[in-house]
């Protein structure tokens, strides 16, 4: 924060008492009472820092372009875009077409697509949840109550029989914050119950994980992994909406159609069943057990939590048909003038959700307009504005990747086969989701103290009259939900950044209830489709922001570095020596 602050002033104070959008500035800074010298060394600093923005080419942002786009590939005919589907071989025909008639070379080798291998598990065979308690027995049915699926292979069903059911709290081991759920629980064969979030967001508690945002110990991802590392048989999260940032429904849609794994990752551990109980099925369950939830829930809060049987069984199954495929990442690259063999990445995933077979007609089709034919459609415009500008310096690699819907996996695994080494690359950007509310006097930013790439973003947002702003949710956690993190795992400086809330017309509220509502009624749902109504001024904005950003790095020789105590700099360090 004091370093962008500091950026902010230098600019200011050289503008002669010019104001950010959001406060004013003592505009006796730099008036005729300044020494000359000092004024001189202020206005130096502030032209070789406009020096470092480059003007965006020609027109812009072409909206009707970029609406043709989202139209396109969020139209029916695209079928939810899923992979391995003819949905997905027409997006990925899309995307090549479109790449190859901007001009851009292929960006794997002499191909546009680099394969990756990925196993389809579609569930054949479900069980409900049957629950022994002593004497008495409960049923926890599908989907009213919980989801289960595996993500184990082979024909045979995957199943827990008489599994001991223990709660063991958020389901965290974290040395760092001296946490450990599952600290002397022998955890074999058993099915574990936890939260959803850490306990960071549970309490508020700023000296806690990392307070209310959350980090990547609150992501369900991490706690089925945590699971099988532990050796449990079985895994269920809680669902609250809340902590989870999202409704029930949204669960349901995302965990009833196919899933996905990487070839790569087949004999990675995994639990037998993992899922999902509402959270008025886990209290109904703790009650049975004569425990009460949200004592429990408060127990789980606090340091030193101790994990705590049921003295209840649970038996369920689930079987998957199989069926081994590819799927691409579709990339395409303007090669540098000078240092070729570095590059900053332009990523977006072009996937959805598909669509569900059980409805009729068009009915069932996740279009996915928002989640992400915006994204996808803002990749292009970026390649296109840089066709336009010529090539820069370093090489840009546009990464349309696959399988983000269904744990990250495209870009997984580009991070696993890189075309450039993480060492090599100066920068990432992702695009996912963007807000299509109209113009905003902030942008958001997903992970809000990253890296200096937020400084150049602040340069550029200023010039537009805007400013930067940590996102209204950090506890959703998205900084850990969008592919931009598999390449931060590999130590490349990435950033997530997009239109704000705070609406230049209709004001902050608005963005809000906009935002709110997206997230209610249409995230993973087939509500999610394009209009005509959409405010596109200011994607417009958006996409030119991430485009001065990204050719700022590209054309140059800095190597932005991520701030001091990010979990990512370490590995950034390591990979560039």
């Amino acid at each position: 924060m004091t370093r962008l602050l500091t950026v902010f002033l230098v600019l200011l104070l050289a503008a002669c008492g010019g104001q950010s959008p959001s406060e004013s500035v003592d505009e006796s800074a730099g008036d005729e009472s300044t020494p000359s010298g000092e004024a001189q060394s202020d206005t130096a600093q502030a032209d070789e820092a406009e020096e470092l923005l480059p003007e965006v080419p020609g027109d812009g942002v072409d909206s009707e372009r970029y609406a043709e786009h989202v139209s396109t590939l969020a139209s029916d005919a695209f079928q939810g875009r899923a992979p391995g589907t003819r949905g997905g071989r027409m997006t990925i025909d899309y995307l090549v077409r479109e790449f190859s008639e901007l001009g851009l070379k292929p960006g794997y080798g002499d191909s546009y697509l680099q394969p990756v291998p990925m196993i389809e598990l579609t569930n054949a065979e479900r069980s409900d949840i049957s629950v022994e308690l002593g004497e008495e027995s409960m049923t926890l049915t599908y989907p009213e109550q919980m989801v289960i699926n595996s993500r184990r292979l082979g024909d045979e069903p995957h199943a827990v029989e008489d599994s001991e059911i223990v709660f063991v709290g958020y389901g965290i081991v974290a040395p760092e914050y001296d946490w450990n759920d599952y600290a002397g629980l022998d955890v074999e064969g058993k099915t574990v119950v936890m939260l959803v979030n850490d306990p960071g967001f549970a309490t508020g508690d700023e000296e806690l994980f990392n307070g209310r945002a959350m980090t990547y110990y609150g992501r369900w991802t991490y706690k089925y992994e945590e699971a099988a590392r532990q050796g449990a048989a079985a895994a269920l999260v809680v669902h609250e909406t809340e902590p989870a940032s999202y409704p029930w429904e949204v669960v349901i849609n995302s965990w009833s159609g196919a899933e996905f794994v990487l070839a790569s990752d087949e004999s990675a551990p995994r639990v037998d069943l993992e899922g999902w109980l509402t959270v008025d099925a886990a209290r109904d369950l703790f009650a049975a057990a004569g425990l009460d939830y949200e004592a429990q829930k408060e127990r789980a809060r606090q340091p030193g939590f101790e994990w705590v049987s049921l003295d209840a069984t649970a038996s369920a199954q689930v079987r998957n048909d199989l069926r081994r495929g590819t799927s691409y990442n579709v990339l395409a690259e303007i090669p540098g003038t000078e240092r070729p063999d570095e590059a900053v990445i332009y990523m977006a995933h072009w996937d959805h959700l598909g669509r569900n077979m059980a409805r009729s007609g068009t009915e069932g089709i996740y279009n996915g307009a928002v989640d992400n034919a915006s994204g996808t459609a803002g990749l292009l415009e970026l390649a296109r504005l840089n066709a336009q500008a010529g090539p820069a310096e370093r090489t840009q690699l546009f990464a349309a990747v696959t399988l983000e819907e269904y744990g990250l996996l495209g870009s997984r695994h580009y991070a696993n086969d890189p075309v450039y080494a993480p060492g090599d690359t100066a920068a990432a950007i992702n695009m996912d989701a963007m807000t299509v509310l109209g113009p905003t006097n902030d942008v958001t930013v997903i992970g809000y103290g990253s890296s200096e790439l937020e400084e150049i973003l602040a340069e550029a947002a200023e010039r537009q009259g805007r400013h930067i702003e940590q996102e209204p949710s950090p506890e959703a956690g998205y900084y850990y939900r969008s592919d931009h993190f598999n390449l931060a795992k590999i130590g490349i400086p990435a950033l997530y950044a997009k239109g704000g809330v705070d609406h230049r017309e209709e004001g902050r509220e608005y963005g809000l209830e906009w935002q709110a509502d997206y997230r209610a009624n249409r995230y993973h749902k087939t509500a999610d489709t394009y209009s005509e109504d959409w405010d596109l001024r200011g994607v417009a904005e958006d996409v030119e922001l991430l485009y001065t950003v990204g050719r700022s790095v590209a054309d140059s020789d800095r190597w932005p570095e991520w701030y001091e105590g990010n979990e990512f700099k370490a590995i950034r360090e390591e990979s560039r020596k």
